[in-house]
């Protein structure tokens, strides 16, 4: 999945082949070019092409107070915000008739702009969940409001989704993962550098503070705080590290119900699984077995008092944004600026947009296929995704440490690859969702409730291929395994102020076909994915050769990217970031393939100084024109399985041997790799 990381390095000199474009070149482009724009040309790329490519923009653009990063994707989202500011507005104005995509979308808007109503309300919206809680007398009860709160939103003690079984693609089936923590990853818990400790402090004041909100006095919330923490504490300890989550076949276990008795004989899922509106449910995929063991002891140990205390601060957490000032302004004060380093809010329109596209972002999409994305644009990447396509299946023909009966199901399965482009054929329902404006959390709870029912009914039937899990207002991508297809929202394409018309092939073939098309396919065959086949099951087609030779390969990029030094102590995880890195570097690979076929590529014509290689790469990089907040890059360090963005630069390019020749890198420069040190797979 194509997801947005990003630092900013700093460095040096001026290449003396790559200098300004002269003053004639520029006149003969129309437009302002956004690779030169963009450039810094007092760095040299043999040094770092992060900065040289996007290093002019950086210096041109602070990262605004309200936002924790801001780059490309900040601009192509100021875009789309203002698309769907105004048809919400329009919405809100109208009062359109009930159940109407028109109505829910105004009514949506329009409560969540009512802060006037909201402040009024307070918490009282849930005080019904919160009576649910506090009249908990035994484990039964205590289990029921558990399982309750799945159903709206809350996620208490661990985690469950409805997803296709991954060793047999053509039934849905219920999965239960580790879960039920406050912050962002289980080290939170544990690691000692200051910045984590400092954070870890910090979460248990903010829910001391909460507490405090809810009504509670200064001893009785700081008492309760300790309590929640210890219960986090617990779960985080039993959870599973992010780089141990990566390996499909130990986080799959498929047990029956009555098999599950085994490992949590305190638990009942049965009735559990009634009351989440599962309905009845014979058999789980269960990804950590070892984190539901520690759930049964916590159930035996943990008292009903502190359950609830725990549940109260679940319920509260998930839902604070949508409260009263005081919750909301509780709630950034911890994620947004402790977290992140932000210190003021977004503008309270782009933050309730956000929850209107989470909680019916296919509705909107409608209105917004229909005003802004042309059938021209899809024909456009729906060409170029082909395009790439065929470019992966020349690389597989020639690869060299592949035998030929494993590159044979290699192309099975890539010529078996769906691709989406754009926006759906067709569109969810939100027929039963009811929206009005008396209460703007109620909306939330609603839309989560909605999209829980509309998950589990997929339990016993057959599995939609057809259907899309983004919006296509969505500015990202992704490879869904278990579909084995890619999908490629149309707001991924939008290159900001600038027509679609006017970006040449060397744009394109970079900014779309290498970051986005190339390294989606390519997830199909990173760590993860070349673990399932062409039909989207876990099953190994890979002779034990070629299986040993794709890792002794992967094992090279994990070891380049654990050595870069981010920030502070802080180091890439190589080995939880090394599908996203894999993606990476076969986007790029097969983006220039495919690139070597157009026009501009064969007539080596130069565009404001540019030789079309040097386009391409640069185009590559527009893609990861941007910065983020040290909070905020430390943050995805720990949580996120995508390296940072300067390092999705210049990550791959220092395995690419056209990119040497493109900007003249030489042996003894930092962007230089030897060739016993660069990663070639696909």
């Amino acid at each position: 999945m194509k997801k947005l990381l990003l630092a900013a390095t700093g460095i040096s000199l001026m290449m003396a082949s790559c200098t300004q474009p002269a003053t004639e070149t520029k006149k003969e482009v129309a437009f302002k070019d956004p690779l030169v724009e963009n450039m810094d040309t007092t760095v040299n790329p043999s040094d770092d092409f992060f900065m040289y490519s996007c290093g002019g923009w950086i210096k041109k653009n602070p990262i605004p107070g309200n936002e924790k990063s801001w780059g490309i994707w900040s601009l192509v989202m100021d875009e789309t915000y203002a698309r769907m500011q105004k048809i919400s507005e329009d919405a809100a104005k109208a009062h359109g008739t009930a159940g109407t995509a028109e109505q829910k979308i105004g009514d949506f808007y329009g409560a969540g702009m009512d802060t006037v109503n909201i402040d009024k309300l307070g918490i009282t919206p849930l005080n019904g969940e919160i009576a649910k809680i506090n009249g908990i007398n035994n484990q039964a009860s205590l289990l029921s409001v558990m399982a309750a709160m799945h159903t709206y939103g809350a996620d208490p003690l661990f985690s469950s989704f409805v997803y296709q079984d991954e060793k047999n693609s053509e039934k849905q089936m219920l999965h239960l993962y580790q879960g039920g923590i406050g912050l962002p990853d289980r080290d939170y818990y544990f690691n000692n550098d200051s910045r984590t400790k400092n954070i870890r402090s910090e979460y248990a004041l903010h829910v001391r503070n909460m507490f405090v909100l809810m009504g509670e006095d200064s001893a009785t919330a700081t008492k309760n705080s300790a309590k929640v923490m210890a219960i986090e504490t617990t779960l985080a300890k039993a959870s599973r590290k992010l780089e141990d989550l990566r390996d499909p076949y130990r986080n799959y276990k498929k047990l029956t119900v009555s098999e599950m008795k085994d490992i949590t004989p305190s638990v009942d899922w049965s009735t559990m699984f009634q009351t989440m509106r599962y309905g009845n449910v014979d058999s789980v995929i269960v990804g950590q077995p070892e984190f539901y063991k520690e759930v049964d002891k916590s159930l035996k140990k943990v008292s009903l008092d502190d359950w609830k205390v725990y549940l109260r601060w679940n319920l509260v957490n998930s839902f604070a944004s949508y409260l009263s000032r005081p919750f909301e302004k509780e709630h950034f004060n911890f994620f947004g600026t402790v977290m992140n380093g932000v210190k003021e809010q977004r503008p309270r329109w782009k933050r309730v947009l956000d929850e209107e596209e989470g909680a019916i972002g296919d509705m909107l999409g409608q209105l917004y296929v229909k005003k802004f994305v042309s059938p021209a644009v899809k024909k456009r990447y729906q060409d170029l995704t082909n395009n790439i396509i065929q470019a992966y299946r020349e690389r597989i023909h020639d690869l060299t440490w592949m035998s030929d009966s494993t590159k044979a199901k290699a192309l099975v399965k890539l010529n078996s690859i769906t691709t989406k482009v754009a926006y759906p054929d067709k569109w969810k329902d939100y027929t039963s969702l009811k929206i009005d404006r008396s209460s703007y959390v109620m909306n939330v709870l609603n839309a989560n409730g909605w999209a829980h029912d509309f998950m589990a009914s997929k339990l016993g039937k057959p599995v939609d291929r057809t259907e899309w899990d983004m919006t296509p207002q969505t500015y990202n991508a992704y490879y869904n395994p278990s579909n084995n297809e890619i999908v490629l929202p149309a707001a991924i394409f939008i290159i900001p102020g600038m027509e679609d018309t006017l970006a040449d092939d060397a744009i394109i073939y970079g900014y779309a076909g290498a970051s986005t098309i190339g390294h989606e396919i390519t997830h199909g065959f990173d760590d993860q994915g070349r673990q399932f086949d062409e039909k989207g099951n876990l099953t190994n087609w890979w002779t034990a050769n070629d299986e040993k030779e794709f890792s002794k390969r992967a094992e090279l990029i994990v070891k380049q990217f654990n050595a870069f030094k981010v920030l502070d102590s802080l180091h890439v995880n190589g080995v939880a970031t090394q599908g996203e890195n894999i993606a990476d570097l076969g986007g790029v690979v097969l983006g220039y393939q495919a690139f070597k076929k157009t026009e501009q590529y064969k007539s080596g014509k130069k565009i404001n100084g540019l030789t079309p290689d040097q386009r391409y790469f640069l185009g590559y990089a527009l893609s990861w024109v941007g910065k983020m907040r040290d909070e905020t890059l430390a943050l995805r360090l720990m949580t996120d399985v995508h390296a940072p963005n300067f390092l999705r630069i210049n990550g791959p390019m220092a395995n690419i041997p056209e990119f040497y020749k493109a900007f003249g890198i030489k042996e003894g420069s930092p962007m230089y790799q030897p060739d016993s040190l660069r990663v070639n797979i696909w």
